[in-house]
């Protein structure tokens, strides 16, 4: 194992546990709108959380073996460390959360990748809300959590009553996402009831084929004993 991959071990529970802190911290600014003291306690700890991934990832760019080659596989990992120093884009931290998954589940049973996919489903539905309530409000039709969670759901299954929607850039920039989102997670999904289809169906074929290998097996050996038996009355 090398340095880089024992720091990321390392860091998966705090990047976690930054991002869930994060999570709580920008729920509790967006939803009570704050101001004043509250609101300058709700940012101190997003600012802190975001030295927290600022910190991963300069570590992960110095240890890495080959540095360009790194820093070019993980442009996102960058975007994920500077846009949310706009207000707007915050909750890109949060994939951190879904990366941490990703690599638990990343080789392991198929059970494990549907309850990735419908947490980070979860996930998503929430902070896109908050996200359009942030943007939206006293602009658009989002005025509460409530409307921002019935239209980021409706929009992440693709359905889009329209009867709530995202009026200025930032909410439609964030509803850009959640649609690409959408599909994304519905396409995990559907391979993956896809591979466990074929995965019985190839199943059946071979207790089938060995049922009637089984059959020509005994087929042949009553066939050869009835020439030895004829052979002999000869």
């Amino acid at each position: 194992m090398t340095r880089q991959q024992r720091w990321q071990q390392f860091m998966d529970w705090p990047l976690t546990a930054a991002a869930l802190i994060f999570l709580i911290a920008y729920s509790w600014e967006v939803i009570g709108d704050l101001d004043g003291p509250r609101a300058v306690v709700a940012e101190s700890i997003i600012w802190a959380t975001w030295a927290v991934f600022v910190l991963d990832y300069i570590v992960n760019l110095a240890l890495a073996t080959r540095r360009w080659h790194w820093f070019t596989r993980h442009i996102f990992d960058l975007l994920v460390v500077v846009l949310p120093m706009l207000r707007p884009l915050r909750m890109l931290r949060l994939v951190t959360i879904l990366a941490v998954l990703q690599r638990s589940t990343g080789g392991a049973f198929r059970g494990r990748v549907v309850v990735y996919a419908a947490g980070a489903s979860l996930l998503l539905v929430y902070v896109a809300a908050l996200a359009a309530l942030d943007a939206e409000r006293d602009h658009g039709s989002i005025q509460t959590l409530g409307q921002g969670l019935w239209w980021a759901f409706v929009t992440i299954t693709t359905v889009g009553y329209g009867d709530v929607y995202p009026v200025t850039p930032t909410g439609q920039l964030v509803a850009v996402g959640v649609m690409v989102a959408g599909i994304a997670l519905i396409g995990v999904v559907t391979a993956t009831l896809a591979s466990w289809i074929v995965e019985k169906v190839s199943v059946q074929q071979e207790v089938e084929e060995a049922i009637t290998r089984a059959h020509v097996e005994t087929l042949t050996e009553e066939i050869r004993k009835l020439r030895e038996l004829v052979s002999s009355r000869l």
